[in-house]
Parts: structure tokens; C-alpha cells; sequence
């Protein structure tokens, strides 16, 4: 039997946890679990999803006497590599005072990296334990090898086997779900599948309206580690089993979020699916749309527009400045406006929407108080 948990609080309740500065209350020892059948825990993980997780599991002391950190090391990002980017979990786990280690910096590296202690090749134990929890790498076998079948798990952020792959959340966003939520699952070697594994347990979360990446990404972290802990709580009993994921048939699945995904044709999407889109990608890709001199043009802040001017041409992808909103409204597939207050064209900086109407009309970029964006564009970013 396996576990399952329903969220129904609004996303506002959910995602009020504590900082990483506030304290952590520790849990006391659960009926029916002996202190010396803690679990011995590598965990890893990399971005605010895994902190959310972990910080759940981290004050369950019932379920573990030693647990430690893998995640990702610095990199340097941006033009000229001028920014250093840290993992979020490294950060939380120094603050707690957790050992922290990095793996490689590459793929082929990883495939090679030597465990930390405890967990050191030849030593497969019954309390030793691996989580993965948006880790970003697919565990090679030699590795899963040093933890015994059922003592590998993820946690996934969405109900398997829908929206298997690297970006179920954006997906589920962008196919206007109205229900997600979090699957803890048996971690299985590639040969075998990813995200196939048998389920430990699930937990339902609504999916609201207007509900941006971030938020819904915390919100499934927090219901995620609860889940968790409560998964080991009944590993540790002896009450669980994994039940086998149910078949494939016409699951959605979950790619990698591309350039490609942020390109918008407003002669086929409306503007209740450009602003989904927004919802979904915008967090790690801005939406683009295109000017007649292929030069993209990046979309922030969209709304829908309830009541457009009366001057907005009918033509889907037709733009005008709407003074009375302070934006630019763009005709869309259905007949739906959309309104766009922030823009940055390709090689310039995010300016309101006057300014750059300003600029667009003293490049002869607008005809008869218009302007039409190109539908098809995606060789450009390709």
C-alpha cells in the first residue's frame, strides 16, 4: 500500500513557510519507530524545489540519525561568465549546519564521482538512503547500486505517470491543468525508465487560476517533503509497499523547457494561452514575439484585456498603444486581447510600453497607428 495526501488550502496558506533563517522545530519519535532504525540519508537536489523538500525532512529527526548533502557546484553564468550561480540547496544545507558536497561539473565527471561517507561503494546497508529531488541528473546504475532497490527514491512534482520528464510543473501549468501535485517514487536505472518507478506514495494539489511558476513550484515542495517524511515514517514500520505506476497510454509528458517553448504565434494562441505561457516559462524564459525586421521582442507582464479599443484592428497579431491602459494590446487567435505593459526588444533594455511605441514609430516600424508581429519565427532562436 502506498500513501496519499490531498491539499485542498489555498496556494496562499501553502507557500507561508518559514525562511531559512527561522527557527526549526524538531519532530519527537513517532509510535512504533526505534530510534536506532533511523534511516542514514544522501540527499540531493539543487534548486528552491529540493529546499522545500528538505526543509521539511531536515527537522523529521524521527526518520533519520545522519543525513547529508549532494548538489551541484558553483557555476559561472552570463555574458563573459561575469555571475556566479550557487546552488540554493548548497545554501540552505550550510545554513543548517548539514555537510554539504559537490559533484562534478559534468555529466561524464558525475558518472565517476565517489559517494560520501556513509555510502561508500561495497557498503550497501538496509538504513542507507538516497533522495533525489529535482537533482537535474539521472543517477548512473553503478551509483543506484550502492542502495538497495527500495531504499531509492525521488520525489517528482506530478501525479505519475503524467508529466514524466524534466518540467512537469511548466507543463501542467501550460496545459491548463486544474489539479497536480507530488509522487514519491522508487528510483530505477535508465535501461528501466525515468520517472518510472513503482509509487511510494502521491499527494493531490489544486491548481489555481493566475497561479505563477514559483509559487506553485513551492507550494508542491512543501506538500512534497510532507509527503516524504511520511513515507519514511511508514518504511520505517514496515507498512508500505510500492504499488507499479499505472500504464502510459496517453500521459502527457513533461520535455525540457527550449527557446522554442517561449515563441508565441498569435494567429494560432489566444490570450488566455499566452498569458498561461507567461505563467508557466517566464521564470527561466521571457515569451518572445517577432518584428517584421526579425528582431524579437520580449513580452512581460501580459494580462488579458477585457475591453479592447475599438481601434484594434481584427487581424491576429496586430499591435496599437492603448493610452488608457499604458500598454501595448495585441490581437490574438480567438478574437481575445492581450495587454502588455514591459517590453525589451533584442538588444535593448526593458522599457514601458510608450517608450518603446515611441521608438517602434520613429523606425517606421507602424503603419496607420499598427504594427504586425510575424506568426512564424522559431528558425531564428534555432
Amino acid at each position: 500500500m502506498s500513501a496519499h495526501l490531498s491539499v485542498a488550502r489555498p496556494l496562499c496558506a501553502l507557500r507561508q513557510r518559514p525562511t531559512w533563517n527561522a527557527p526549526i522545530r524538531h519532530y519527537r519519535n513517532h509510535p512504533g519507530i526505534h530510534s536506532n532504525a533511523r534511516f542514514k540519508i544522501l540527499f540531493m537536489g539543487r534548486d528552491e524545489f529540493s529546499c522545500k523538500v528538505f526543509r521539511e525532512l531536515y527537522p523529521a529527526r524521527d526518520v533519520w540519525d545522519n543525513i547529508v548533502i549532494a548538489t551541484n557546484p558553483d557555476e559561472k553564468t552570463g555574458r563573459r561568465g561575469c555571475q556566479l550561480s550557487i546552488s540554493p540547496l548548497k545554501l540552505l544545507g550550510e545554513s543548517l549546519n548539514v555537510p554539504v558536497h559537490l559533484i562534478p561539473h559534468t555529466k561524464p565527471e558525475f558518472k565517476h564521482w565517489t559517494l560520501p561517507e556513509p555510502f561508500r561503494e561495497g557498503e550497501i546497508r538496509q538504513k542507507h538512503l538516497v533522495v533525489t529531488a529535482s537533482f537535474g541528473r539521472i543517477l548512473p546504475s553503478a551509483m543506484l547500486d550502492n542502495f538497495l532497490p527500495n531504499r531509492r527514491l525521488n520525489v517528482h512534482p506530478s501525479l505519475l505517470p503524467a508529466y514524466r520528464g524534466p518540467a512537469p510543473i511548466q507543463h501542467a501549468i501550460l496545459n491548463d491543468e486544474k489539479e497536480t501535485g507530488v509522487s514519491v517514487i522508487e528510483m530505477t536505472k535508465w535501461k528501466d525508465g525515468i520517472d518510472a518507478g513503482g509509487i511510494w506514495g502521491t499527494a493531490r494539489v489544486p491548481l489555481y487560476e493566475n497561479v505563477m511558476f514559483p509559487e506553485l513550484r513551492d507550494t508542491l515542495g512543501y506538500v512534497g517533503g510532507r509527503l516524504l517524511v511520511s513515507v519514511l515514517r511508514d518504511m520505517l514500520r514496515g507498512k508500505m509497499t510500492p504499488e507499479p505506476q499505472a500504464p502510459l497510454e496517453s500521459a502527457p509528458h513533461a520535455p525540457l523547457i527550449t527557446a522554442l517553448d517561449s515563441c508565441v504565434n498569435f494567429s494560432t494562441m489566444s490570450a488566455e494561452a499566452v498569458v498561461r505561457r507567461h505563467r508557466a516559462i517566464s521564470h527561466q524564459r521571457s515569451i518572445v514575439t517577432c518584428l517584421p525586421t526579425f528582431k524579437t521582442v520580449q513580452l512581460h507582464a501580459p494580462r488579458i484585456l477585457d475591453t479592447p479599443p475599438r481601434y484594434l484592428s481584427d487581424i491576429p497579431g496586430t499591435a496599437t498603444f492603448d493610452k488608457s491602459t499604458r500598454s501595448l494590446v495585441i490581437r490574438c487567435s480567438d478574437g481575445s486581447v492581450l495587454s502588455v505593459p514591459l517590453i525589451r526588444q533584442q538588444d535593448k533594455t526593458l522599457m514601458e510600453a510608450k517608450d518603446w511605441w515611441n521608438g517602434a514609430k520613429s523606425l517606421g516600424l507602424v503603419n496607420d497607428d499598427g504594427l504586425k508581429f510575424l506568426d512564424e519565427f522559431k528558425y531564428l532562436l534555432q
